[in-house]
């Protein structure tokens, strides 16, 4: 069982992320889309959308950081190990909460606004849920494994096991000797990324990049004197082409 959870279902993911994203760019490239319901209601949206979004870009940041900065680059910048656990503890928590808090107020707004819970997918209901079981398995396990003066060092286990996953060479026994807490947050976030193609949540790879590319829009007022004595007519006017 180990060798499958540590060793061979992440590279099953890997490959059902990859093939889901192509399939769905080239069958449903017109649906790869969050389906914003902001016009059946925006008040509670335009709270809970925020909070959700930084929450979460807090938490990709924070795995990233504690998955692929091994301990000794923090520890070349003397950035001790209570230090960091201190960050990790702190930071990891406000935003997970802050998560919760923002997914919280957006199922609230689903389930009781009529239009947009019409609008709501099975696929949708299904990421919910494992979305939020991902955010609560990751602060059940780092708060019950952490308190003020120590934690559990990760770093030593969990990361090294994610890293290994990209050079082809899983190590599965340092997985295999992480507390179970850690282990069914990393089954239900592995999860996540395979159900990533089928859901809204694939909107995350369509970050506008173009825009800082694209050359600046002018905007112009119409000069009033340039109309003449005549008042502007409605509809499309012949322009002279000059022939």
């Amino acid at each position: 069982m180990s060798t499958f959870l540590w060793g061979a279902l992440p590279y099953l993911v890997i490959g059902l992320l990859a093939t889901g994203l192509a399939w769905r760019y080239r069958y449903d490239k017109f649906g790869w889309t969050t389906r914003s319901s902001e016009l059946y209601e925006s008040r509670l949206l335009n709270i809970a959308s925020p909070m959700f979004h930084y929450g979460i870009l807090f938490v990709f940041v924070g795995h990233i950081m504690g998955l692929f900065i091994p301990a000794a680059w923090t520890d070349a910048l003397h950035f001790d190990e209570h230090a960091y656990h201190l960050v990790s503890l702190l930071g990891g928590t406000a935003a997970g909460v802050l998560t919760i808090a923002g997914i919280g107020m957006l199922i609230y707004r689903r389930r009781t606004n009529a239009p947009v819970f019409n609008a709501t997918t099975r696929n949708d209901k299904l990421m919910y849920v494992v979305l939020v079981a991902a955010i609560f398995s990751g602060l059940f396990a780092k708060l019950t494994h952490s308190s003020l003066d120590e934690g559990y060092d990760y770093r030593g286990t969990i990361a090294p096991w994610a890293r290994s996953i990209f050079t082809l060479r899983p190590e599965v026994d340092l997985m295999a000797q992480a507390p179970v807490a850690f282990q069914v947050h990393a089954v239900i976030g592995m999860a996540l990324f395979a159900l990533l193609p089928f859901t809204r949540l694939v909107h995350i790879f369509s970050a506008p990049v173009q825009y800082l590319f694209r050359p600046y829009i002018i905007y112009r007022s119409r000069d009033p004197r340039q109309l003449g004595e005549r008042a502007p007519q409605r509809g499309w006017e012949r322009i002279d082409s000059g022939r």
